[in-house]
């Protein structure tokens, strides 16, 4: 913390002295720095601290470039945040991992993680189930709806409209299908049921891995498209063992031109994007803008907050999920009637953190960061030692958050807490379906045994 304090400092008063550059590069040379700490560390590409440092204060660092107009300089308040996020984070985390290394271990804890074979039937059927809901669901709006958003053209916004309160929640957890689905490739690995059995299994998963990632098309949403791929890739390395960050680099090339198709579908044109981005040098290319633009304008949306903000709502705005998931919002509208402060109106997506600002300042920011950290030191620990493939698809969405940590207030998402409720129920799913087939294989051997004593 001692480098990043005074990487900090320097990216202060370059910025001060509008020498932008420098304090971007001072940022980004601290995330680089702090990223492989962590990682040299641990051996851990995928460290959860060190993806945090690495996109939270890379994600700074890029936006003290300031390469559009619609950035401005950031107020006091603004820098004190962002080094109370990080600071926050770093130290709860590295507490909480020390007291868990002091801890003795439990009775069954030590030794490997237990083979995933005895999980398979259950994660595929789960598969099956979750892809089905979620395709019903999409059909069901774009029924009720009556269009389908990548069919249509010059309508930049279509995605947006295509929603059914409380049923588009099933129909975005089809990016949860191709992370099961590579579950479901190891969890087979380790069974001795023959190479029809295994074939069987890819025959029927294969096509309902595409049928799930086809709802992002069709609904063309980037965003959902990259999720789903990214988290599988994420699960992958975890599960595999094969931690390499090519992986994910070779899955954002791959990402690439679904990604400029889905932006044509959407009817965003190169003159629309730089329309809204407002970038210094207009020559600068589309493929630099945007990219650049989704991550450093939401640091300016929290600035935009901190100047704007008249009073902290006091947990109401964090407690969206609740409001929305219960249903409460419709009873009771003025739980969510908060505005959003923002640079531009196309620009909507925040930090991580503008909603613990929005409720109780810098002390919040402060406060969900240390619990933010404390929850990933026992995350990693739990993913080290856990005996159920669950720990790892947990594992795999906290890490993706912490690297989309510039994009969005992840906790106070209420798909969010959706996503975490269909990965519990998951969990339960696949044990109930493990304790089944354990109870079945018991009493086939007693019978075998018996039959065996009677001859």
């Amino acid at each position: 913390m001692l480098i990043y304090g005074i990487c900090y400092g320097v990216s202060m008063l370059f910025a001060a002295g509008a020498c932008y550059s420098m304090s971007g590069i001072s940022l980004l040379a601290a995330a680089v720095y702090l990223y492989l700490r962590d990682y040299l560390k641990s051996g851990n590409p995928l460290h959860l601290r060190a993806l945090f440092s690495l996109f939270w204060v890379g994600g700074q660092g890029f936006s003290c470039l300031k390469l559009s107009r619609l950035q401005t300089e950031w107020e006091p308040m603004t820098w004190a945040c962002f080094f109370a996020a990080t600071a926050g984070l770093w130290l709860s985390f590295a507490a909480v991992e020390q007291r868990i290394r002091k801890a003795p271990f439990s009775e069954g804890e030590e030794g490997d993680v237990a083979r995933l074979s005895c999980y398979g039937n259950g994660v595929y059927l789960a598969l099956i189930l979750l892809t089905v809901a979620a395709f019903a669901a999409f059909l069901f709006e774009a029924a009720f709806l009556g269009y389908v958003p990548f069919f249509l053209r010059g309508v930049p916004h279509a995605y947006s409209y295509f929603h059914i309160s409380g049923v588009h929640y099933f129909t975005v957890s089809c990016v949860l299908v191709p992370s099961m689905a590579v579950m479901l490739y190891f969890c087979d690995r380790g069974d001795e049921k023959g190479l029809l059995w295994w074939l069987h299994r890819r025959i029927l998963a294969g096509p309902v891995v595409g049928l799930a990632l086809m709802i992002p098309v069709l609904c063309v949403s980037r965003f959902q498209l990259v999720f789903a791929v990214i988290l599988a890739v994420l699960t992958f390395m975890l599960v595999s063992g094969r931690k390499r960050l090519r992986y994910l680099v070779l899955a954002g090339l791959l990402l690439l031109p679904l990604y400029v198709i889905l932006t044509i579908a959407r009817s965003h044109d190169v003159a629309y994007l730089n329309g809204i981005f407002e970038m210094k040098r207009a020559d600068t290319p589309i493929f630099i803008t945007q990219p650049y633009m989704y991550i450093a304008n939401n640091y300016d949306n929290f600035n935009c907050l901190v100047r704007e903000l008249p009073r902290h709502t006091l947990g109401v705005r964090g407690l969206f999920p609740l409001w929305a998931l219960t249903g409460l919002k419709f009873v009771r509208p003025e739980l969510v009637a908060y505005p959003i402060y923002t640079t531009k109106e196309e620009l909507t997506t925040v930090t991580l953190f503008y909603d613990s600002y929005y409720d109780f300042g810098i002390i919040g920011v402060f406060a969900f960061a240390c619990l933010l950290g404390a929850a990933a030191a026992w995350l990693l620990e739990k993913q080290s030692r856990g005996r159920s493939p669950v720990w790892t698809f947990f594992y795999a969405q906290a890490a993706l958050y912490f690297m989309l940590s510039f994009f969005t207030t992840w906790y106070s998402n209420p798909t969010t807490w959706f996503y975490f409720a269909v990965t519990a129920a998951f969990a339960v799913f696949i044990e109930w379906i493990r304790r089944i087939q354990y109870k079945k294989e018991n009493e086939h051997g007693i019978r075998e045994n018996e039959a065996l004593h009677e001859k």
